[in-house]
């Protein structure tokens, strides 16, 4: 497993192959816990998964189409999503206590830092009013979900965080309802033609992430 420190406070980890979602998981609210005490750094890990069904704090199961791979509960928001070779996971365990507490600045943040290295990959994205995650246009000029967000936050450190279709298999999604969206297709870089592997894409976060620490800036003096 390669680690690179950027910037020497936050663990920056790449995890080659496939990691197990139920073990990511546990080892990922492990470390959230070590970076609420002050025990450990913040953490930024890409890696990938197996074929699995995560089911968000939302999740309704008449969105559970074809369970043809493990449905696991995720603990974060949202609904059903896929994870599985060929999608970027970034799992991201950052401390608003120390930089902002605002859970509506994180996940806006997170989005523009995905946007910005698909821009650098020659995929134009962008938000989409009403709903979270990142979204393009296909080949037929319709509006199609590449990145998916789902975020939680426990004592302020943030858990979970987002995945981007590089080159999965797109009909591992037919099993769900993808976020609830019915009407919405989903779609790959190498779906648009912008075939690229982890290590591209990694540099593209790698490059961009930077400015994403530095967006962090809302601070919300609420409790949570």
């Amino acid at each position: 497993m390669s680690r690179v420190t950027i910037p020497d406070d936050i663990e920056w980890r790449v995890s080659p192959g496939l990691t197990d979602y139920a073990a990511a998981l546990a080892e990922m609210e492990a470390r959230a816990a070590a970076v609420a005490t002050g025990d450990a750094r913040e953490l930024i890990w890409l890696l990938e998964h197996p074929p699995v069904y995560t089911a968000g704090t939302s999740a309704d199961p008449s969105e559970l189409v074809d369970p043809r791979f493990p449905v696991v509960p995720a603990g974060r928001g949202g609904r059903y999503t896929y994870h599985g070779p060929g999608q970027r996971v970034g799992y991201l365990v950052l401390d608003l206590n120390r930089r902002g507490r605002d859970v509506r600045c994180f996940v806006h943040a997170v989005e523009g830092w995905v946007i910005a290295a698909l821009a650098r990959i020659g995929i134009d994205s962008f938000r989409a009013p009403g709903r979270i995650g990142i979204w393009t246009h296909d080949a037929t000029g319709g509006e199609a979900k590449i990145g998916a967000i789902g975020i939680r936050v426990r004592r302020w450190v943030t858990l979970h965080g987002f995945s981007v279709n590089l080159s999965p298999n797109l009909a591992d999604f037919g099993g769900i309802v993808p976020c609830g969206l019915a009407d919405f297709a989903v779609t790959s870089a190498q779906a648009l033609g912008k075939t690229t592997d982890r290590a591209t894409f990694d540099a593209a976060l790698a490059f961009t992430a930077d400015a994403f620490l530095q967006s962090l800036s809302c601070v919300d003096e609420n409790e949570a």
